[in-house]
């Protein structure tokens, strides 16, 4: 891969810089050309203005067979030019190099000239190995144009100079390609190395060599990928700690009700028990501890549905109201026993809404157990319902431990336990947290150490469809 970016880098680096000095070439090229050619243009433009001048002042009473015959040199003493004298219909009546044309001369200069403009031409001729250019302007005497006068020079020496500068172009442009190649190997070098370091750390993250980190710094896409994947590794060890954490806590709190049933469950079979009130005891441990692995087997069953998708919600139409009421009932005769105080308030405009009714309980038991199991004794907790911005508010207020603000952040994470030392394995918040997901809404928590907390459960009013 690395090879190949580099090649195809370079290649894109190098057919830019090709196309953009091929076309300077060309452009300076044809610049210089048309500056020469004009420069040529505008001498032999003057010489033949000052000829005809010349011509029309002092000679345009003569005729002009008498001119060509007697004063022919009048018209090339003032150039080195080919002149040649033509009539009106392009018949060649005189040139100074004695050179024979057979019929009409109908270069576009001429035909111009005869239109009384003046007419530049350039093209061969059979006498000259290279080419020539002609400028042809009309010839007048007094009343009327009566020729046509031409000079023509060779462009032999014009095309030499010529050549030679676009050769020294060419040397240039190959020139600057060849630099440019050069610096096309280290610009892609600049580009390509990053990406190889970059995807060399990648690799050893996919290898499980998560204390690995790229060192590349640079303010541009790249440097923000090296960001992203140191970033991705340290929450892969974040996880990972939280992980490890969470499966030393679960085994740990899974040990302990298994002890107490096996240790119950042996004595009750090795000795013959007089003392009923023994044995009812043994048998509520084994019950209450069994209740304990049971819910916490639920509660990692459900966890690792919700973190695989595989969990569908159930909605119906029931009353809130008489859920709330109902978990009120079952937790007031806990809270009793703890000396704590449970209330309960329920706005007016609570009825019937559209949800999945035993998700909600779960949401509402784990809460209540969490207030539960941080408020002390002679403590107080409230569980409210209403209505707030087109949304159901479910609130459980207490006023416990709280929670620090290291904590709060992560509290709803997957698998993280805080520094309380009666915190749990860690999944109960985030699995409350996807229940409300999935019914469009959200968890929300406040708190604070040593003052209390609060938790709503936050989802909106929605009606049942009907067909």
């Amino acid at each position: 891969m690395k090879s190949s970016i580099k090649i195809r880098l370079v290649k894109n680096f190098m057919l830019v810089i090709v196309i953009t000095v091929l076309i300077l070439e060309i452009v300076l090229s044809n610049a210089i050309k048309r500056y020469y050619y004009k420069n040529i243009e505008d001498i032999l433009t003057s010489q033949i203005e000052y000829s005809t001048d010349f011509y029309s002042r002092y000679f345009a009473s003569f005729d002009l067979g008498d001119i060509i015959i007697d004063d022919i040199d009048l018209f090339w003493r003032y150039t080195n030019a080919q002149v040649q004298i033509l009539s009106l219909d392009g018949e060649l009546l005189m040139d100074s190099l004695g050179v024979d044309h057979m019929g009409p001369i109908e270069t576009s200069d001429v035909i111009k000239a005869r239109d009384m403009e003046k007419g530049v031409w350039v093209g061969n001729v059979p006498y000259d190995d290279h080419p020539v250019m002609a400028v042809s302007i009309p010839l007048k005497d007094d009343k009327e144009t009566i020729g046509i006068i031409r000079f023509i020079s060779s462009l032999k020496g014009v095309n030499s100079i010529i050549n030679r500068i676009i050769i020294l172009l060419v040397v240039v442009g190959l020139a600057v390609i060849f630099i440019s190649g050069l610096v096309s190997i280290l610009l892609a070098n600049s580009i390509v190395r990053p990406l190889v370091e970059v995807t060399e750390v990648a690799e050893k993250l996919a290898d499980g060599q998560y204390k690995v980190r790229s060192r590349i710094n640079i303010d541009d896409e790249i440097g923000r990928l090296s960001d992203t994947l140191n970033y991705m590794a340290e929450e892969i060890l974040k996880r990972e700690q939280i992980k490890n954490d969470f499966i030393s806590s679960i085994s740990h709190e899974l040990r302990t009700p298994l002890t107490s049933i096996k240790g119950w469950a042996v004595t009750l079979k090795s000795e013959e028990f007089r003392d009923d009130d023994l044995l009812m005891d043994g048998l509520d441990i084994i019950e209450t501890e069994s209740d304990r692995l049971t819910q916490m087997v639920e509660d990692l069953l459900d966890f690792s549905r919700f973190i695989s998708g595989r969990i569908t919600l159930e909605k119906e139409v029931f009353n809130l109201r008489d859920t709330l009421s109902m978990i009120s009932t079952q937790y007031r005769p806990r809270a009793r026993t703890n000396d704590m105080d449970f209330s309960l308030e329920i706005s007016e405009d609570i009825q019937t809404v559209l949800g999945d009714e035993n998700r909600i309980k779960q949401v509402l038991i784990n809460l209540l157990d969490n207030s539960l199991k941080f408020t002390p004794s002679g403590g107080a907790i409230l569980l409210s319902s209403y209505v707030e911005d087109g949304n159901i508010v479910l609130s459980v207020k207490d006023n416990g431990v709280g929670i620090s603000e290291e904590d709060l952040p992560n509290v709803k994470e997957k698998f993280y336990r805080g520094k309380n030392k009666n915190a749990n394995s860690g999944i109960g918040l985030s699995i409350c947290d996807e229940i409300m997901k999935l019914h469009d809404g959200k968890l929300e928590i406040e708190s604070k150490v040593g003052v209390g907390t609060i938790v709503r459960a936050i989802f909106p009013i929605k009606e049942e469809k009907t067909l």
